[in-house]
């Protein structure tokens, strides 16, 4: 069971923004390494005396680092809150969130994607196993066999970028993949309803891209992604609105 973190961690807070000086002060603790994953936070009794509000406050600090995949809250006897790493659910849906409220369009995703997974191919190229391209392989059959009984869905094409980021064995890599995974799909999906039959085309040139790792052949692999996202960009394209110019 861990033990609780230091009685001297925090401060006294104010009371006009208390609940988000709560946060932050847990948020800071958290970058500066003073609490890592496996840590229970004092009670709240303690946190509130710390940090000199009430339990009403702490507690509401601490639904806002529960919601935010910092914090499971554990009932019982040897309950608390115990600090946690985010999920890339958690990080997908806020990334997704996030995109959303800012009005980024399907275009400017796929346009993100160019500059991503083309820079990630050279690890890809360099660093994937034979069980790497065992997978990738796979999801290519399955996207196949769904084609051909007309069941083909855009998350078979998601799935196989996220199982390619992997392939780079970049742990940043794979985790800011997978929270792009839910941003990525909306544009998936855009880009089906302008083209019902983007499957076609796009299995072929995973097939290619895995023939490419599979000789270490970075630019042959670069090639086919840059055809192969250029064209969702281009379908796209209508969605992204012009940019304003210096003089309008």
């Amino acid at each position: 069971m861990a033990a609780p973190v230091g009685n001297e961690l925090f401060t006294r807070v104010s009371t006009a923004r208390a609940s988000a000086d709560v946060v932050a002060q847990i948020h800071a603790a958290l970058e500066s390494g003073e609490l890592g994953p496996g840590d229970r936070l004092p009670p709240e009794r303690e946190l509130a005396t710390q940090l000199g509000v009430s339990r009403v406050t702490v507690r509401d600090a601490l639904r806002v680092l529960e919601a935010n995949g910092l914090v499971a809250i554990r009932v019982g006897a040897h309950g608390g809150a115990f600090v946690t790493a985010p999920d890339t659910d958690h990080v997908s849906e806020g990334l997704a969130n996030l995109l959303m409220m800012s009005q980024v369009s399907p275009a400017d995703i796929t346009e993100a994607r160019m500059v991503f997974e083309l820079g990630s191919l050279r690890l890809v190229c360099e660093r994937a196993t034979t069980e790497d391209l065992a997978e990738l392989t796979e999801i290519c059959d399955r996207s196949e066999q769904a084609l051909r009984q007309g069941t083909f869905d855009v998350a078979l094409s998601a799935e196989f970028h996220i199982r390619l980021a992997q392939s780079a064995h970049n742990v940043a890599i794979s985790l800011v993949t997978e929270a792009f995974q839910e941003p990525m799909l909306r544009s998936l999906v855009k880009a089906k309803a302008i083209d019902p039959h983007m499957g076609d085309p796009g299995i072929h040139e995973h097939r290619r891209l895995v023939a490419a790792i599979a000789e270490r052949d970075v630019r042959e692999a670069r090639n086919v992604m840059r055809t192969h996202l250029g064209r969702t960009a281009r379908r796209i394209s209508s969605e992204k609105p012009a940019r304003r110019t210096a003089s309008g």
